[in-house]
C-alpha cells in the first residue's frame, strides 16, 4: 500500500477519506451501526475493490430495484455463498491479469455477510475460502440475529437474548440458551494470515484493522459487532454507546490474530460489569440476577482465556485506540 494511502487511513477522523463508496439515501433503520461499519470498511479499502454481498439487511436497504447505493462493483449473491462467489472473483481476476486481459493492478476482493450468512448457512463456503488460501477479505457484520427477516436467533445470538424463535418464557427463562459461536476463534483455527474483531464505536481501530486485512498475504477475516437498535430494542441514538459498552464489559473484546500471534487491541484496566451493557436492551429485560451472574461468569472466563492466548503467542500490549467520540 502506498504511504500516502496509509496516512489517509490511519489519521484521525477529520482526515479520513471523503469519498463515499456507499451513498446516502439508503433505507437502513435509524441508528443502524451495521451500515456505519460497512461505510468505514469501504473507506478504508478504497475504490479499487469488488464486493460480493450475501442477502441480508445491507443488501435489502441498499438495492431496492431499480436503485442502488453502491459506488463500487457490487454483486448480490445468495444467503449462503458470499465467500464462494468472492473466491471465484479473486481466482478469475488472477487468471485475467496473468493473461493480460485486465490491467495488472491490485483490486481488493471483499465478501460480506451477516452473522446468519457467515456462522450458519454460509459457514461451509467460508471455511473453504480459508482452506484454499484466497487473497481476499471476508467481513462479518454481526448484529446477533436474523434481523432482516424478523429477529430470529442465529448461532451468533448470545446466551440470554430473547428473539422471536428463542423467546424468554416458562419453558426457557433465559431465552437463547446456547452461547454465541466463536467465529473469530474458528477463523483463527484455520491458520489464515489475519483475523480481527472490531466495532464502529471504535472507528479508528476498525479502519486500521481493515488496512491490515487488505495487506494480508492470504485470507483475512474481520468480525464486526454491528449494534441493531431495532432488534436489540434500544433507542437509535444509543447505538454507539452500546457498542462501547459491549467492548468495555468484555462482552465483545477487541483483538487481532496476526499470523498466529494474538494481540489485544483494547485492554481496559477494569472491565465494567455486564449488567451495565444488558440494562436498557429490550432483548434482555427478562433477565434476573441469577441469569446475569451466569452471563458475567461466562464473560470473565472468556476474557481470561483471551488474555492467556495473548501471553502464549506474543507480548501483551497496553496500546489503546485513540479516544473516540
Amino acid at each position: 500500500m502506498p504511504e500516502e494511502s496509509k496516512k489517509k487511513i490511519l489519521k484521525p477522523l477529520k482526515n479520513f477519506p471523503l469519498e463515499e463508496h456507499i451513498a446516502s439515501g439508503h433505507r437502513a433503520c435509524q441508528g443502524c451501526a451495521e451500515v456505519l461499519a460497512v461505510r468505514h470498511v469501504l473507506k478504508a479499502i478504497g475504490p479499487e475493490m469488488v464486493l460480493a454481498m450475501a442477502t441480508g439487511c445491507m443488501e435489502i436497504i441498499s438495492s431496492p430495484y431499480p436503485l442502488t447505493s453502491w459506488n463500487v462493483p457490487w454483486i448480490h449473491v445468495a444467503f449462503e455463498n458470499a465467500a464462494a462467489v468472492g473466491s471465484g472473483v479473486e481466482a478469475g481476476l488472477k487468471a485475467l491479469r496473468r493473461k493480460g486481459r485486465v490491467p495488472d493492478k491490485e483490486v481488493t476482493v471483499v465478501a460480506m455477510g451477516g452473522d446468519g450468512g457467515t456462522s450458519d448457512i454460509g459457514f461451509q463456503a467460508l471455511s473453504g475460502m480459508f482452506e484454499r488460501g484466497h487473497k481476499m477479505i471476508y467481513v462479518c457484520v454481526d448484529n446477533e440475529a436474523y434481523m432482516n427477516t424478523g429477529i430470529q436467533r442465529s448461532s451468533s445470538t448470545p446466551f440470554g437474548a430473547s428473539t422471536t424463535t428463542s423467546p424468554a418464557g416458562k419453558m426457557s427463562p433465559s431465552g437463547q440458551n446456547t452461547s454465541k459461536k466463536d467465529m473469530p476463534g474458528i477463523a483463527a483455527a484455520h491458520n489464515i494470515p489475519y483475523v480481527a474483531t472490531a466495532c464502529p464505536s471504535y472507528y479508528s481501530d476498525l479502519m486500521k484493522k481493515v488496512a491490515k486485512a487488505k495487506e494480508a498475504d492470504g485470507p483475512a477475516y474481520l468480525h464486526i459487532l454491528s449494534v441493531c437498535p431495532t432488534g436489540w430494542r434500544i433507542p437509535p441514538e444509543k447505538a454507539i454507546e452500546y457498542g462501547q459498552l459491549a467492548v468495555d464489559t468484555g462482552i465483545f473484546p477487541l483483538y487481532e490474530v496476526d499470523h498466529g500471534v494474538w494481540k489485544m487491541s483494547r485492554k481496559p484496566k477494569q472491565l465494567k460489569p455486564v449488567a451495565d451493557y444488558l440494562k436498557g436492551q429490550g432483548r434482555y429485560r427478562h433477565l434476573d440476577e441469577t441469569l446475569i451472574a451466569v452471563i458475567q461468569k461466562g464473560v470473565d472466563e472468556k476474557w481470561e482465556r483471551l488474555l492467556k492466548m495473548t501471553e502464549m503467542t506474543g507480548p501483551a500490549t497496553s496500546e489503546q485506540p485513540a479516544q473516540e467520540e
